[in-house]
């Protein structure tokens, strides 16, 4: 299942899509969109990916170009990211103002988010050291070794399972301006291995000291991850946490509960859950009447099998 869906902004501003060849268009001034950049594989004639980055860094002034959205670059189950890495760091003197990348943003009429294959996406980070948000959708062949840099703010990952190794490598990363980072775990099956062992130097509250927001979504172990964060040191420097999309039923959300305060956070986001109305009525008054804006909308459908209860994240394939 994936629910995903086409950027409309990205750092504050709107998604324009770069015209393909031959169309005609009136280009809007570089740095008031973010520009989305991407092929349709299967129309006959259509230009290669190459070429149309190209022609984007020659028709916009690319100088000024602050945001910059990746859609498809040919059939991504096939190719993986990597050609698209490669020219986005050659033209690293030509984007010298960019502030903003997503890579990946694909809906599932283009490849479901588990068939988008991916590399090593860090050589961006080097290539751009004014970067202040990176997004990457999609998991399969994703890498992300530990990093260094300086201006990051931003940090997000999609997946319908996210590699441990990711994980990991995001962790280990030195990012002291990151505010935001979001990782999408999702299942095993679909290559979301990371342990609450991987998580643990992160919840420690050592890692990233100007993190805001912190978000453990779309996982199998909901509950488990909230049992973790409701002790987690971490949870007192943040303004808002995000534990949607995942399996989260009463368990997890009376740890969330049982543990220490959030009565400090802006808003909770739990939506897509398995919890009982008379367990997410308990949260709500245990935390709105403080001013955290909670949102537990969206109760999953669940099934049994004999003695067997199946639930779902809500993106995985």
């Amino acid at each position: 299942m994936s629910t995903v869906e086409h950027l409309e902004e990205l750092h504050g501003l709107p998604v324009f899509d770069f015209p393909a060849k031959g169309e005609s268009a009136d280009l809007p001034v570089a740095d008031t969109v973010a520009w989305s950049v991407g092929v349709t594989p299967f129309v006959e004639g259509a230009e290669e990916f190459a070429e149309l980055f190209e022609r984007f860094l020659t028709e916009v002034d690319a100088s000024r170009v602050r945001a910059l959205v990746i859609g498809q670059w040919g059939e991504p189950y096939d190719n993986d990211s990597g050609m698209v890495v490669e020219l986005l760091v050659a033209a690293k003197d030509r984007l010298g103002c960019l502030e903003a990348l997503f890579i990946g943003d694909l809906e599932a009429e283009e490849a479901e988010i588990s068939w988008i294959e991916h590399a090593d996406v860090t050589p961006v980070l080097a290539a751009y050291p004014q970067l202040r948000e990176l997004g990457v959708r999609g998991g399969t062949g994703l890498r992300f070794p530990a990093v260094r840099h300086e201006a990051l703010r931003t940090l997000s990952f999609e997946a319908g399972g996210l590699p441990g190794e990711v994980v990991r490598g995001v962790i280990a990363s030195e990012l002291p301006a990151l505010e935001y980072l979001e990782m999408w775990l999702g299942v095993e099956e679909y290559g979301g291995d990371a342990t609450l062992a991987d998580l643990a130097p992160l919840l420690g509250g050592d890692r990233f000291p100007k993190l805001r927001h912190l978000g453990l979504r779309n996982s199998e172990v909901q509950d488990e991850i909230a049992q973790a964060v409701a002790s987690a040191p971490l949870v007192a420097q943040l303004t808002s946490l995000d534990l949607s999309l995942g399996v989260l039923t009463d368990a997890g959300a009376l740890a969330l509960l049982d543990g220490q305060p959030l009565t400090h956070l802006k808003w909770l986001d739990l939506h897509h859950n398995f919890v009982t109305e008379e367990m997410a009525d308990r949260v709500r008054k245990a935390l709105e009447p403080s001013g955290v804006e909670v949102d537990l909308s969206e109760t999953g459908d669940e099934w049994e099998d004999g003695d067997e209860v199946h639930r779902y994240t809500a993106v995985a394939e």
